[in-house]
């Protein structure tokens, strides 16, 4: 157990005993329990196989290579369009997480798997979507910010791509590339 956690979930005001509960889960795996995005994160040899976390209407574990894992039960939803490689299992209540907790141990014993097999994640890469014209042009209008686009890591790039794809209107496509164009210059990312 991981002091750093222990920190983190005594502040967890909606799911505190769903938490204790799924983290014991986690515990069991034989896994390292860490503390990563103020999440409880559980590592094997320092990569990430899994981590726990609540929301407002459910809590979660969310495995970051669920792409390519086996899914029997259909129990791994993707949280969004974007999300290419994790997946979460999502709890509405305590019944919920001991009913399927003999499923929990399997999925997770699952990513262990596939994390021990050296697997990766195909991923899409930034140059791989459909950038709208608009937003290309709007990158030309201002001097060297293509180039410097193209000296972003590939995940920063791609993070701009979908930021910008974002904006229904090709208005806020431009709006956002402009308003994007100084960090890009740094070097830094749309989080950054």
């Amino acid at each position: 157990m991981n002091k750093r956690v222990d920190v983190a979930l005594s502040k967890e005001a909606r799911w505190p005993e769903e938490m204790a509960e799924l983290r014991k889960i986690a515990l069991s795996s034989g896994l390292t329990e860490e503390l990563k995005w103020g999440q409880p994160c559980y590592t094997l040899n320092g990569k990430n196989v899994f981590l726990l976390h609540g929301f407002k209407e459910y809590f979660a574990i969310l495995f970051l290579k669920a792409a390519i894992m086996k899914d029997p039960e259909k129990l791994l939803i993707q949280q969004t369009a974007n999300v290419q490689s994790g997946r979460q299992i999502r709890f509405k209540n305590m019944a919920e997480l001991k009913k399927l907790k003999p499923v929990v141990k399997r999925y997770i014993a699952e990513a262990i798997a596939v994390e021990e097999s050296g697997a990766k994640v195909p991923v899409k890469k930034a140059a791989d979507f459909e950038i709208p014209d608009e937003v290309l042009k709007a990158m030309k209008k201002i001097s060297g910010l293509t180039p410097a686009f193209k000296k972003l890591t590939p995940g920063r790039q791609r993070g701009y791509v979908l930021h910008f794809m974002g904006a229904k209107q090709e208005v806020t496509r431009v709006s956002r590339v402009e308003k994007a164009a100084p960090k890009i210059f740094e070097g830094k990312g749309l989080t950054d």
